[in-house]
């Protein structure tokens, strides 16, 4: 499965969430809040550049080295491996932290 059919399962559930989000709660704000928060949390997921990230966090602040592999060798190549993705303790500490913060902020808003 790659990055395409990922991005396109999580997109249909997505928008299963925010129907049943929409039907229990009877509230289009909420609806369109349950999205925003899900295409927020996909995008954050799917689309950054890993291969950027993938460097230990002490270098994210350089630039990339020019002797990057052609953009059609990378994305081939990105398409077999979807799961490029290295647990380095800092970045999943961040990640948790900010998905955890946003997904309170977003089930106080619907719960209310």
């Amino acid at each position: 499965m790659g990055r395409d059919e990922m991005l396109r399962r999580s997109l249909v559930a997505l928008a299963a969430v925010v129907v049943v989000t929409g039907v229990v709660t009877a509230s289009v704000r909420k609806a369109v809040a349950t999205y925003g928060f899900g295409i927020l949390g996909i995008a954050g997921v799917l689309l950054p550049d890993w291969e950027f990230f993938d460097r230990d966090y002490s270098e994210w602040l350089t630039p990339m080295p020019a002797s990057r592999r052609t953009a059609a060798e990378a994305a081939a190549d990105r398409e077999h491996d979807v799961w490029k993705f290295k647990p380095y303790p800092l970045r999943v500490a961040v990640l948790t932290t900010i998905y955890s913060f946003g997904l309170y902020k977003w089930w106080m808003y619907v719960s209310s």
